[in-house]
């Protein structure tokens, strides 16, 4: 499955929306998105699940790249 991850660079920061940042993962669940991120210091803010339409939306943006950590 592919999840889109909105974050923050620092969990040290206060989160500001217009700093927000998003990455695609291919992962098993949302646990396991957060399992692969966990070695990294982002604030986690939300992760959305992407499938049928919203997926090929996605698939349409410039910076649609897919995150593969294992």
């Amino acid at each position: 499955m592919i999840f889109k991850v909105f974050y923050q660079e620092s969990i040290k920061e206060v989160p500001v929306r217009e700093k927000t940042q998003t990455i695609y993962m291919e992962a098993e669940s949302e646990r396991d998105v957060r399992l692969k991120l966990a070695d990294r210091p982002y604030n986690i803010e939300f992760i959305a699940e992407l499938k049928g339409d919203f997926l090929e939306f996605e698939k349409q943006r410039e910076d649609f790249n897919v995150l593969e950590i294992r």
